[in-house]
């Protein structure tokens, strides 16, 4: 077990950020073992296809013995959304003995001999990273950070309404917070960390299967979790079931009004339904002077979620339970 000892001050300095480089890391296990991802098996089958064979075995040779990952491949965001060529180049600059000492720490390969070969190693490693992200991670990743962004939208709140407790107990249940300490079961490492002042950092990932801190002692507190709304990226358009909210809204806007049981930007409820964010905001509107939809600013998105009576009308459309 992990653990960070947090202080009033630290939770004060608690913030979301996006991690690209380490988003790409994390799907090399998706990679290595396709068993324990059953929701990324059509990514994963359109990602083999396209990577050289070669490239494929040393991605997966980055993936420790108990699925650790060097924590110089992970390096924390500077700003809440870095470019991946941003953190690549924090990672290339790693001193070799921080490669050795974290190549050592997640079992990735034997202890690496002397300063040459951990710059080797490094330098290989980050390589073949830069093609990997191109081919597979890349062309997906305005959709993967739209997934991202609506689910720290959604930690944020927890957060606001319920505090550290709720934040991390609806968070994943390897989470546990007690005393002002934050638990982490489940990992290799069994350490404990004072945050003493550097706050603690939080990146929604959708390839972590469940909560990754550092695995060295030394570094800052973060924590990688896995993020609300994997399974909408690759699910097809939701199709309205025949209802009488359907015969009253029409399809369109029914299937809007029963997304927004959760704040969600125009951009990200136009991906979810396969449509353009123009025609969302057509019917949003609709629905906002009907009074179905509330709408409130968060940074650079404005976010709708179904007003009280919007709720009301949503729950009196599903069928009571055992029937129909």
């Amino acid at each position: 077990m992990i653990s960070f000892g947090l202080g009033v001050e630290d939770l004060a300095d608690t913030r979301f950020a996006l991690a690209p480089l380490a988003e790409t890391v994390l799907s090399l296990r998706v990679l290595r073992e396709p068993g324990l991802y059953a929701l990324h098996l059509p990514w994963r089958r359109s990602a083999l296809a396209r990577l050289d064979p070669h490239d494929t075995r040393l991605l997966t040779s980055l993936v420790g013995r108990r699925r650790a990952l060097p924590d110089f491949l992970t390096p924390p965001p500077a700003t809440f959304g870095p470019t991946f060529e941003g953190q690549l180049s924090v990672a290339r600059r790693t001193p070799p003995e921080v490669v050795r000492r974290d190549l050592q720490a997640a079992l990735v390969t034997e202890p690496v001999p002397d300063d040459d070969a951990a710059i080797g190693f490094r330098d290989a490693a980050c390589d073949v990273l830069q093609r990997y992200w191109q081919l597979t991670i890349e062309p997906l990743w305005p959709q993967i950070r739209l997934v991202l962004e609506a689910d720290m939208t959604y930690r944020a709140r927890q957060l606001a309404v319920g505090g550290a407790r709720l934040l991390f107990a609806d968070m994943h249940p390897n989470l546990r917070w007690h005393d002002g300490v934050l638990f982490i079961a489940q990992m290799i490492g069994r350490h404990h960390v004072a945050a003493a002042g550097r706050g603690l950092l939080l990146m929604p990932s959708v390839f972590a299967h469940k909560p990754a801190p550092p695995v060295h002692p030394e570094e800052p507190p973060r924590l990688t979790y896995p993020s609300r709304g994997v399974a909408t990226l690759w699910a097809p358009a939701p199709t309205p079931a025949a209802t009488a909210l359907v015969a009253l809204l029409g399809a369109p806007r029914a299937a809007l009004l029963d997304l927004l049981g959760e704040p969600l930007p125009t951009v990200e409820l136009a991906r979810r339904l396969r449509v353009t964010p123009s025609a969302v905001s057509q019917h949003l509107r609709v629905l906002y002077a009907a009074g179905l939809v509330t709408r409130t600013r968060d940074g650079r998105h404005v976010l709708y979620r179904r007003s009280h009576l919007g709720d009301q009308l949503a729950a009196s459309s599903k069928p009571a339970p055992g029937r129909g």
